[in-house]
């Protein structure tokens, strides 16, 4: 897919982790040829495991999301706004709880994850819920290969950007997947917040996107450090300028880029609570901004 296409037009063809919080520690980057393959697989490998810590998680608290306790948080419930409906794509949708709780708002679902062990616990979901949707697993780069139509909503969330190697690839899928005057949606970490290092006070990883992933020696999960798991993960940085770019090279056209003081959950552990369901950087509030929004339009 060409990354300059216009939306609906593109042709068919002992630290935290800076991004997913768990104990991590930070090797190296990495090198070798064409070795875009591994990173992929050893990362899909990661969620499958990750996936069979989090449904037992408190964190994701499935017992209370089948009792009928739906996931988005405030943000993205006020600036996506209505969706009853609507058809939703959900890139990066994990084992789908916040595309379900979409469908449970009467949107049209389609959930699209790596870890076939994700898709499958959403699909058994789906199921028992009898909420209608379709999980897809697939790399969200390979997904024309999969998946045909266009949707009024392409939708993202939390951590999802730092496994991704190629914004402007991504943009061109979600540019690909709107129908004209469509909306993409997106609510995520700030890149500022997730160079810091465990006590908040030291900038320890990059702001600007390498080519070569960061690679981590991973401990427990996000949801759980204390779970006996350990793994290797790939993640790349990405500043804002390159996500606002990559956008706007796929064609979209912004109505807001909106950055916020505070993280929703306590993301990393120098951050202390300010105000209900509010975190921010232990003694120094409203000091960098911990999470942003995008919305855009065909």
């Amino acid at each position: 897919v060409a990354a300059g296409a216009e939306c609906g037009e593109a042709e068919a063809s002992s630290a935290s982790s800076p991004k997913t919080g768990t104990q991590s520690q930070f090797i190296c980057r990495s090198s070798g040829k064409d070795p875009m393959n591994r990173y992929l697989e050893t990362n899909r490998d990661l969620w499958n495991g990750w996936t069979r810590i989090h449904q037992a998680s408190e964190m994701y608290d499935l017992e209370g999301f089948k009792a009928g306790n739906t996931s988005p948080k405030a943000v993205e419930l006020e600036e996506l706004g209505d969706v009853e409906g609507k058809s939703l794509l959900h890139l990066q949708c994990h084992f789908g709880m916040d595309t379900l709780s979409w469908a449970r708002r009467g949107a049209q679902v389609t959930g699209v994850d790596l870890s076939d062990e994700a898709v499958e616990l959403a699909r058994s979901l789906s199921r028992e819920l009898d909420i209608p949707a379709e999980f897809i697993c697939s790399d969200i780069y390979a997904l024309e290969k999969v998946l045909d139509g266009q949707f009024d909503i392409v939708f993202t969330s939390y951590g999802v950007l730092c496994w991704l190697p190629d914004l402007d690839r991504w943009a061109a899928i979600i540019a690909r997947y709107l129908k004209p005057g469509g909306v993409f949606y997106m609510v995520e970490f700030h890149r500022l917040m997730t160079m810091l290092d465990d006590t908040g006070e030291r900038w320890a990883y990059p702001y600007f996107h390498s080519p070569e992933p960061m690679e981590f020696e991973t401990e427990g999960s996000y949801a759980d450090p204390d779970a006996v798991f350990r793994h290797v993960s790939y993640e790349w940085a990405h500043g804002l300028g390159e996500v606002v770019t990559a956008l706007i090279r796929a064609g979209l056209k912004l109505d807001y880029l909106h950055e916020f003081p505070y993280c929703n959950s306590k993301f990393l552990p120098f951050m202390e609570e300010c105000s209900p369901g509010q975190y921010m950087v232990r003694d120094q509030p409203n000091t960098i901004p911990m999470m942003f929004s995008i919305r855009a339009r065909c």
